[in-house]
């Protein structure tokens, strides 16, 4: 155990440093859900920034997360990734040192995000908001887990990841609510909503930045965030050890 902790810290620490080296990469990655802000946002009602910016940082962190693997797979084409498998570090160090590398920039985006929308009338309750990003950072090692599953799984065929990610990330991102609300939707569309664990990630950082903090919202994101999480990681660990 202590040397899967040691590998998976020398790991987390190799991939934290392109990113501290080049912090411009956080801005940039948060262009589109800024958009979506700016553009939905004056639709909706008055005092919807309460409602629209914790789902804003949820889908910053999707659209992050769901892309880290083709980092994986640059590094596969590049002969880098080979080059790690003949070092003496574990397997799963491997992929849950890139998993635990995915909480950095998620705190640094949603920070941003909070700091442009403060001055537009956004408020938030910096113990439910705390909490909505731990919940946050589990869904996050898990959904990167994934990505780097998908990588693992299409290393030979990129146009294959690429093609899944972009299939999946915008029912994901709809069927959750981020943009508009799922309850006044046609009955079909409600259910598929309830089959997605993104919906309850949603609904628990809307009830935690809000400042209700024990309620049943918060109880179902911790768990979706988690079975996520222990899925992404279950796969991820599986897949890096059958890495040729």
């Amino acid at each position: 155990m202590t040397t899967l902790i040691t590998d998976t810290s020398t790991v987390f620490s190799r991939e934290l440093r392109p990113l501290l080296r080049d912090p411009f990469t956080i801005i940039f990655s948060m262009v589109q859900p800024l958009v979506f802000l700016a553009l939905f946002a004056p639709l909706l009602p008055d005092n919807s920034l309460q409602w629209f910016v914790p789902g804003i940082i949820v889908m910053s962190c999707l659209f992050a997360c769901s892309m880290t693997g083709s980092n994986l797979l640059f590094e596969i084409q590049t002969g880098s990734h080979e080059r790690m498998l003949v070092t003496p570090l574990r397997r799963p160090a491997l992929l849950i040192g890139r998993a635990l590398k995915e909480i950095v920039p998620m705190f640094a985006q949603a920070a941003l995000i909070i700091a442009v929308c403060v001055p537009f009338g956004f408020r938030f309750e910096l113990a439910g908001a705390v909490i909505g990003l731990i919940i946050l950072a589990a869904f996050c090692i898990g959904l990167g887990a994934l990505s780097y599953t998908l990588a693992l799984a299409s290393k030979n065929q990129e146009w294959l990841f690429w093609t899944v990610q972009q299939t999946l990330l915008f029912p994901l991102l709809l069927l959750a609510g981020v943009l508009l609300p799922i309850e006044n939707g046609p009955g079909w569309l409600q259910a598929l909503a309830k089959g997605n664990p993104l919906s309850y990630v949603v609904d628990a950082e809307r009830s935690l930045f809000n400042g209700d903090i024990f309620t049943s919202a918060t109880l179902g994101g911790l768990i979706a965030a988690a079975a996520v999480a222990a899925l992404g990681l279950w796969a991820g660990v599986r897949a890096m050890r059958r890495s040729d």
